[in-house]
């Protein structure tokens, strides 16, 4: 059989590798702040295996590395959170905390594994029938037909004799049955009536090579109801597809990766940013507070990532104002720089200029908001513009010292855009004149270089800029990793890194912070069907200075964290309000 692989011949388009210039994954520090458990302790063994071959390939699928995502919440009432990951290619799997960091697989039991032979991606956990208990929603994409990528809602059922927490796939029924290419789910409530809407972020699975401004254009205009990021809005405990009235982008030129929503210019109503990947622009969705959205991206930031992955939108400077963090694949040291083919060149910028694109880096950013309806751009000052291939950015307290720090998860299982790689394909697609045969498959991605890299942990030094804390908070274990959250999973007052790896069992990073170090957690309890109080702002003072958060779960990449809001305190031991 005989097949013509398009991206074949396109490689040289695609940016950005995966491999930090540290060499310190075999040394161990001498009290780390982290712990990764053995998985033979914590019993969490679930494992994103990715199968290669002629018909799974990075060659034919684009996403083939993107991973899987991570949800986490008490889905029993327990006053303990569990855990649920998402596999490609292999069964989800729902994780009961028992307790002291161990877990017993319930997947079975609870009726969660997803569907066979369907590519499962973002995983979220939220009450969005209102009933006070957890469901768990999970996006679908991959190559398949569109039965195997509808998306699956499963609704908590109560807990059997047992205790144990059963659910049941009822997305049909509440109008969420979705067949898009999805990445990630976000549920909030975007018209303020007192029950969860949902976003709904889609990627585009078509490899678009060469844009000129011809194309780039013609593109535009088209409508892809399977790729463009959609809105769902919910009557009555059943959702209606509310995009094009809502005024979001449905174009073929969509490449969502991941999502955030918050109220960015403050004035009451979830506003949205969605991280397009491959040079499209992200959209910054302001909501007119009458059902409809207002891209301003242009009139707010001054230039943006130019692959977005990842983003978080939390108040990185305590200054009560939420900023916006996107990733990209900007490598950390010099070498790899050069080692890797992207397009952050002067000709492919102008022509996104043209063609009404924006001012666009290869390099994580920071925006900064200025409170004025302005963001400034500070990544390279702040010193977390270099992350490599990264995917899920966390913000959260973890050294409990009054500041949000910066975890990042990191890797590609192939180097996919080196360029020896790529003119190595490039000769040998020219040698076997165009025709692609499962062997020639084979032989292109075990040529491949593969290898597993760190993800990044950075403290926050409360002056706008952070530290590198890799190894000395022993975040430095090699892996190809994707979505990850974070929760107190032993509750102890630390927070807890929960990580999906490909190709290797997850990674649960105990945290076992200065005991002296205090902390403040809030539980929110929202009135009528948003049970959680998803949206809601609390901002606390302690000592002069004041933090603030929003009800957000769903971020990163892929993942929702945990629900309960979580202050550090540092060495204070009251708190002069709650607001």
């Amino acid at each position: 059989m005989k097949r013509l692989y398009p991206s074949l011949i396109c490689l040289i388009l695609f940016a950005g590798c995966n491999q930090s210039s540290n060499n310190d994954s075999n040394r161990i520090a001498d009290n780390p702040l982290f712990n990764l458990l053995d998985p033979d302790y914590s019993n969490v063994t679930f494992n994103n295996v990715l199968k290669e071959d002629f018909d799974n390939n990075i060659l034919n699928y684009q996403a083939f590395y993107n991973g899987g995502g991570v949800a986490v919440g008490d889905i029993n009432g327990d006053g303990l959170e569990d855990l649920y990951f998402s596999g490609n290619m292999t069964g989800n799997k729902l994780y009961f905390n028992r307790g002291n960091m161990q877990f017993v697989d319930i997947t079975d039991i609870a009726g969660v594994s997803g569907r066979d032979e369907s590519w499962k991606n973002g995983v979220n956990m939220a009450d969005v029938n209102g009933d006070g208990q957890l469901d768990i929603y999970v996006c679908y994409s991959g190559k398949g037909d569109g039965a195997s990528r509808k998306n699956q809602l499963f609704i908590h059922q109560g807990l059997n004799a047992d205790g144990m927490p059963t659910f049941k796939d009822q997305a049909e029924a509440y109008g969420l049955a979705d067949s898009s290419y999805s990445t990630q789910s976000i549920f909030f409530d975007l018209d303020r009536d007192g029950d969860l809407d949902m976003l709904l972020v889609n990627e585009n699975i078509r490899v678009l090579s060469n844009l000129d401004d011809v194309t780039i254009r013609e593109l535009q205009g088209q409508y892809d109801p399977l790729s463009g990021t959609k809105l769902f809005r919910n009557d009555d405990g059943h959702f209606s597809d509310v995009s094009k009235e809502a005024g979001l982008n449905g174009s073929t030129l969509s490449y969502g990766l991941a999502a955030g929503v918050s109220d960015i210019n403050g004035d009451g109503w979830p506003d949205i940013y969605v991280s397009n990947d491959y040079a499209v622009p992200d959209f910054l969705y302001i909501n007119n507070g009458d059902g409809t959205f207002t891209d301003q991206l242009r009139s707010t930031l001054e230039q943006i990532t130019l692959f977005s992955m990842g983003n978080d939108i939390v108040d990185v400077n305590n200054d009560g104002l939420p900023d916006i963090f996107t990733l990209d694949m900007l490598p950390e040291d010099n070498k790899r720089q050069k080692l890797l083919a992207g397009l952050d060149n002067y000709e492919s910028f102008n022509i996104n200029l043209r063609n009404g694109f924006y001012y666009q880096y290869m390099r994580n950013m920071l925006h900064v908001n200025n409170g004025n309806g302005t963001f400034s751009e500070v990544g390279q000052l702040a010193g977390i513009s270099n992350t490599d291939w990264s995917w899920a950015p966390l913000f959260a307290d973890y050294d409990n010292d009054g500041w949000k720090d910066l975890f990042v998860t990191n890797g590609y299982m192939r180097d996919f855009t080196n360029m020896d790689v790529i003119k190595y394909n490039a000769n040998y697609f020219k040698s076997i004149n165009g025709s692609v045969e499962p062997k020639h498959v084979l032989d292109m991605l075990n040529n491949m270089p593969s290898s597993d890299v760190k993800n990044y942990i950075y403290k926050n030094n409360g002056n706008l800029t952070f530290s590198n804390k890799g190894f000395d908070w022993g975040i430095n274990a090699p892996s190809n990793s994707n979505g990850a959250v974070y929760a107190d999973l032993d509750n102890d007052g630390n927070l807890d890194l929960i990580v999906n790896n490909i190709n290797k069992a997850a990674y649960i990073y105990k945290n076992k912070g200065d005991s002296s170090q205090h902390y403040l957690k809030v539980k929110l309890v929202g009135q009528h069907k948003n049970t959680a109080g998803f949206g809601a702002k609390v901002t606390i003072y302690a000592g002069g200075q004041m933090q603030f958060l929003e009800q957000m779960p769903s971020k990163g990449y892929l993942s929702s964290v945990s629900p309960v809001l979580h202050f550090g305190l540092g060495k204070r031991k009251l708190v002069d309000s709650v607001r």
